[in-house]
């Protein structure tokens, strides 16, 4: 008998069961990003994350856009007190101060990086030759947490003054910029990641 229903690709286990997931999963997740303005956008996001899961700010990102001025790091850099405090008064995203706080920081460290290197882009995949890393992972319990790569471009990244920016934030924020790929291999993204 004939069905309406049209036939799911494989998909990471991680999306399952949200839309918004989902979306996210299968046209973000894992493209190659050498674009600053959503280079910086994840940057903030990634560490808002910390200590908490990833869809709940996956559901504030529009919340995180507005009140972090469309992610602008030129206008996040000139944040001041009464801004912040706005930021605390903010609702709509994760109001800890040590983390407002890290993300206009971090937009002065990113605007440094951009002088001396042109862009942040030019500095975050230099570590990579410019060729994002193509792992072959078959399930979930695979994919590490932090490696080599996220460790020491971590420890760049405090050098140059960046916080709440540790091993682990920072390959979630790889996966997410597609620095690596980090879709199943049975994932339909796997293939189309890895041809971009």
């Amino acid at each position: 008998m004939p069905t309406n229903r049209a036939v799911q690709p494989t998909r990471c286990p991680w999306c399952q069961g949200d839309d918004l997931y989902q979306r996210y999963h299968d046209t973000e997740w894992g493209s190659p990003c050498r674009d600053d303005t959503t280079l910086f956008e994840f940057l903030v996001l990634e560490s808002a994350q910390a200590g908490l899961a990833w869809i709940t700010i996956l559901r504030k990102r529009e919340n995180y856009r507005r009140a972090f001025a469309g992610f602008d790091p030129q206008m996040v850099a000139n944040f001041d007190e009464l801004e912040m405090a706005r930021l605390m008064g903010d609702s709509g995203i994760v109001r800890n101060r040590l983390k407002i706080a890290s993300a206009v920081n971090n937009a002065r460290q990113f605007l440094r990086v951009q002088q001396q290197l042109g862009s942040f882009a030019n500095y975050l995949w230099g570590f990579v030759d410019d060729r994002p890393i193509q792992n072959s992972w078959q399930q979930m319990g695979d994919v590490p947490a932090c490696t080599r790569l996220s460790d020491q471009i971590s420890k760049d990244m405090k050098q140059r003054g960046f916080r709440f920016f540790g091993g682990t934030i920072c390959y979630a924020y790889l996966q997410a910029t597609g620095v690596v790929n980090d879709h199943l291999v049975a994932c339909f993204r796997h293939r189309e990641c890895a041809a971009t």
